[in-house]
């Protein structure tokens, strides 16, 4: 006990905190019936959208810096601790499968590692040099841009990881819950969603989660969408790699070039699933080989070559 009391300083004090402020809706939570309170929830978590839309100029600006940086062979990574962290890993997870990015353009840093997505390891986000030590072991660089996630802005690991960006002169983007009054952290860009206190003091696994969780779909998506991964509202990068993904793919070259499935399936085989390069090939009526060097060409925007090409695609 001496040593715990030890560790904490008058300064600790975080009630000031908008996440760590008492929700006057919910102080009868706990004699709430449960349908009263299953609305409460709904009610409350209609937060998040609006703190997501007040947040629109700084993701949008942020949005655009990051594909810059991806263009000319930077990567993204997520920096968080607990649920901070853990939505930035799944984020990351998600770009592979969806964008067929490579696994290493988009990066989810957690403190305390792999084991920390299954078993909480809070502590550990106290440790400021650990946010540093975990992003030089990635090879983080100048080229490179970091989202530092902390619901309270607060967190020592989130705090370390924003400095040594700085210092790289990579790009600092810091992504809290709180007003920047309340816990300035060192960024280039400031991204804050103010979704007020939680129904269950402190729990920002609740509405700050969900607005992070936003927050962070819009950014992913909208970056490779700049990158050229999408085109109209299609996932064009999409590796048909599964059942359900062929058949994504299947659909996609049906509603853009008008193939059959048995002729998407055939042109999928001869591009190793490559959504993209089937269209490309489909519409120009060009090689793999020419298709491939033309999509180069364009930065693997397919709306470009197709248009340098003089040909179009079904609908958009």
């Amino acid at each position: 006990m001496a040593e715990f009391q030890r560790d904490l300083q008058p300064s600790d004090d975080r009630g000031h905190l908008l996440t760590e402020q008492s929700n006057s809706l919910s102080r009868d939570l706990d004699q709430l019936p449960t349908q009263e309170l299953v609305d409460l929830f709904v009610a409350e978590d209609r937060r998040p959208q609006q703190a997501v839309e007040a947040a629109a100029t700084e993701i949008s600006h942020a949005v655009d810096r990051i594909a810059e940086r991806l263009r000319t062979g930077g990567r993204l990574f997520y920096l968080g601790a607990g649920t901070s962290g853990r939505l930035g890993v799944l984020d990351a997870a998600e770009c592979p499968p969806t964008f067929c990015s490579d696994p290493e353009m988009v990066q989810g840093v957690l403190a305390g590692g792999a084991p920390a997505l299954l078993r909480s390891s809070e502590g550990l986000e106290d440790l400021e040099q650990a946010g540093r030590s975990d992003l030089e072991q990635r090879g983080f660089c100048s080229r490179d841009c970091l989202i530092g996630i902390a619901a309270g802005g607060t967190t020592p690991y989130v705090r370390g990881g924003l400095r040594h960006a700085l210092e790289l002169g990579a790009l600092a983007i810091a992504m809290a819950c709180v007003p920047a009054e309340q816990a300035p952290l060192p960024c280039d860009l400031d991204i804050r969603l103010l979704t007020g206190p939680e129904l269950l003091t402190g729990s920002t696994r609740l509405k700050a989660g969900t607005a992070t969780k936003m927050a962070l779909n819009i950014l992913s998506t909208g970056v490779m969408v700049r990158l050229g991964k999408v085109y109209g509202n299609r996932m064009v990068d999409v590796a048909a790699s599964n059942s359900k993904l062929v058949d994504r793919s299947l659909r996609i070259l049906r509603d853009l070039a008008g193939l059959d499935r048995e002729s998407g399936l055939a042109l999928l085989e001869q591009t190793g699933g490559s959504v993209k390069l089937a269209l490309m090939m489909a519409a120009t009526g060009l090689d793999r080989s020419a298709a491939t060097e033309r999509l180069q060409e364009h930065r693997q925007q397919l709306r470009a070559a197709l248009e340098a090409s003089g040909v179009s695609l079904l609908q958009a």
